[in-house]
């Protein structure tokens, strides 16, 4: 079975609603279809965290790389696999979720030169409770929390959030801050990624590997963990800037972009799966080579 194909197929099983309290069903079911994909190339960790006085889980895969060094950080890639309600999230957040699973397939057949690990990351989405708005991130948060206090160095984290909506009109792309307008393009067919300071010699090469690949790609450095742009802190590489790690976010721009943000209409149906298929294939070939 081709990429396309795959990423489809993985597509099909995920994209429902899957709100971890509105919808527990499609919660339940799209978790253990992650956790059985994961599971066919290695062992799988859980780690569990509390929220609202439930359990809920972040499952990790970690993959060897070919530098034999005991000490040698992993490339930390997650995205998360909780929806709104009410939204079946094939976008926000399936794509990141379907590429993941994709790099767990091609990383443990042909391992990088870092080791990897793979996390699927719960609780990402905010959510009202008893009628109060809860903070999203709160599974990446739990978890960079955990890596913090037992010491754990990263040579990367990436995010993968939104990768699937291309929109080749011009004037389809916005930005969250008005003069970024000036440097990037006004089309919406690209692949973003957006780092710390930490990273910035990182999203340099990525970027130009993803362009190498045949996918239109554009890097941005963001100062002070992000908060003079607090768009650009939506996803769960918040929590590893929060704690000064290197770490960057790749995406669609999701709602710079994307109309069906958040709304019951982010369907498969919405998606361009040449151009995931295309970021799928770029980050292959650049995770697989950075230093």
């Amino acid at each position: 079975m081709e990429l396309k194909q795959r990423l489809l197929h993985h597509l099909e099983q995920i994209v429902r609603d899957r709100n971890p309290y509105m919808a527990s069903a499609g919660h339940f079911f799209a978790q253990q279809y992650i956790r059985q994909e994961m599971e066919r190339w290695g062992t799988l960790e859980i780690h569990e965290f509390k929220d609202n006085g439930g359990v809920h889980s972040n499952l990790i895969l970690n993959l060897p790389g070919t530098k034999k060094s005991a000490d040698r950080p992993p490339i930390l890639i997650g995205a998360h696999y909780d929806t709104v309600p009410g939204t079946a999230g094939a976008d926000d957040n399936a794509t990141g979720v379907v590429v993941l699973l994709e790099l767990a397939r091609e990383f443990a057949n042909n391992p990088p030169k870092n080791p990897v690990q793979l996390v699927a990351f719960d609780l990402e989405e905010s959510r009202i409770i008893n009628n109060i708005k809860q903070p999203g991130l709160t599974g990446s948060t739990a978890y960079a929390k955990f890596l913090k206090e037992k010491g754990q160095n990263l040579r990367l984290m990436l995010s993968l959030e939104m990768l699937g909506y291309c929109d080749r009109t011009p004037n389809s792309q916005q930005y969250p801050a008005e003069i970024l307008k000036y440097f990037y393009p006004n089309t919406g067919d690209f692949i973003a990624l957006i780092g710390n300071f930490t990273s910035t010699l990182d999203l340099i090469r990525l970027s130009r590997n993803v362009r190498k690949q045949g996918t239109k790609c554009e890097w941005l450095t963001v100062p002070n963990r992000g908060k003079i742009v607090p768009a650009t802190r939506l996803s769960d590489h918040a929590p590893f800037w929060d704690r000064d790690y290197p770490a960057m976010m790749v995406t669609d721009t999701a709602f710079m972009r994307n109309p069906h943000y958040h709304q019951s209409s982010d369907t498969i149906e919405t998606l361009d799966l040449d151009f995931l298929s295309g970021v799928c294939q770029g980050l292959i070939a650049s995770i697989g080579v950075l230093e």
